[in-house]
């Protein structure tokens, strides 16, 4: 049996997001396994978790769910930003990153316009 929010592309690439930051976190420094890496990890994982469990709510809250993601996904931003100042990550893998970030964004708004439909 699946479920219907496995079937939205906003969440496939959410899924992939996580997978990709679980990868890059591993290169990250031992002392940041509480700190950065944790926090990275928890929010890049907020954003698939906040889509399925609002998926199966009301419209009205499936949409305060979809703001909870797309909060996660600011974190995330600002995660990967302090990542690059504490050099635990380049430019390029950033760049890579925040334009993935940039697409889920679009694709958690376009989401939320259909649920208010």
């Amino acid at each position: 049996m699946g479920f219907n929010f496995e079937e939205l592309d906003v969440y496939k690439k959410a899924i992939d997001f996580v997978s990709n930051i679980y990868s890059l976190a591993k290169g990250f420094p031992k002392e940041e396994t509480s700190g950065l890496t944790s926090q990275l990890r928890r929010a890049a994982v907020s954003i698939p978790s906040n889509i399925s469990e609002g998926s199966a709510r009301t419209k009205k809250d499936f949409g305060h769910f979809i703001d909870i993601a797309r909060g996660s996904l600011f974190e995330c931003v600002t995660l990967l930003q302090i990542s690059v100042k504490q050099n635990h990550i380049g430019q390029q893998k950033y760049a890579e990153l925040r334009s993935n970030l940039t697409e889920l964004s679009k694709m958690l708004s376009g989401l939320k316009k259909s649920v208010r439909q």
